[in-house]
This record gives C-alpha cells, sequence and structure tokens, in this order.
C-alpha cells in the first residue's frame, strides 16, 4: 500500500509541476505579444489591448472671422464656418476629413 501512495504522490506532484509549467509558459508568452503587437494590431480598433475608436473631435479656428468650429474627425458633409462667413473648413475624403488650405490651426478635444 505504501509503494502505491509514493506513485500516486509523485505523479500528482509531477503533474502539478507540469501545469504550472505550462501556466508560466502561457503568461511569458502574454506578456510578449503584448509588448510587441504587430502592425496589424495596432492598427484595427478591435484588435488593440485596450478597444478604442480611431475619430475624434476637433476646434479648427476659421482663417477669415477666427471663430472656432468643432468638426468631427470623420466628417461626412462639407464642413463650413458656422458663424456667418461660410468659409469652407473641411472637406470629406472618405475616411478622415482634409483640412481646406488656408485652414491649418486645429486643436484635438480631450474626451
Amino acid at each position: 500500500m505504501a509503494s502505491n501512495r509514493g506513485t500516486a504522490e509523485k505523479h500528482n506532484d509531477h503533474s502539478l509541476s507540469l501545469r504550472h509549467k505550462q501556466l508560466t509558459d502561457a503568461r511569458r508568452l502574454l506578456a510578449r505579444d503584448l509588448l510587441y503587437l504587430s502592425l496589424e494590431k495596432k492598427k484595427h480598433k478591435k484588435k488593440q489591448p485596450v478597444q478604442s475608436p480611431h475619430s475624434y473631435f476637433m476646434d479648427v479656428k476659421c482663417p477669415h472671422c477666427y471663430k472656432i468650429t468643432p468638426v468631427f474627425s470623420h466628417a461626412q458633409m462639407v464642413v463650413t464656418c458656422v458663424v456667418g462667413c461660410s468659409t469652407v473648413l473641411c472637406q470629406p475624403t472618405g475616411g478622415k476629413v482634409r483640412l481646406t488650405e488656408g485652414c491649418s490651426s486645429f486643436r484635438r478635444k480631450q474626451h
């Protein structure tokens, strides 16, 4: 009986140490993957370690009347100055908006 008990304890110790080694290797692999992400994983908003959108709001200053207009970074329509001078501030490109020639001052809004 004593010999059976000893082999069972050795088997349990061996399986526990093997499981511990597997968990340690998995943690090490996970830590390395999070530190060195590939370009595709960095780029796509759903593949990031913390999911976040690539869009944002920004304040754009009109070059003529110097008034500030809030603009969405991925707007799908032409954005004009709201105050009254009707200057075109941004034009859609299919992705992010493109600021017009004279309109170069903008500030990204904080959440």
